[in-house]
């Protein structure tokens, strides 16, 4: 009896195995707006880039993750940079 219980759970276990996962389609990466990266980064609407980097450094040198800060933030800070620089 043994012998069959022993069976009987491998085969369900293989037959788990064997079936076909459901496939997670990737989360859409994050928008920002710009009104809402340029309060992130702290600057107005006539920033070039070269204010946009700046802004950029000066706020990720006081918030990075190797200096303590937070990862979100950085993330959120970078996203805006891209944002900006990008459009």
């Amino acid at each position: 009896m043994a012998k069959v219980l022993l069976v009987a759970a491998l085969l369900y276990v293989l037959w788990r195995w064997l079936q076909p996962r459901p496939k997670i389609p990737p989360a859409p990466p994050p928008r920002l707006g710009e009104g809402e990266a340029r309060a992130i980064l702290g600057v107005d609407g006539q920033a070039g880039p070269d204010e946009i980097r700046a802004a950029h450094r000066r706020l990720v040198s006081a918030v990075h993750p190797d200096r303590g800060g937070s990862a979100e933030l950085t993330r959120r800070i970078n996203l805006a940079r891209d944002t900006l620089l990008r459009g």
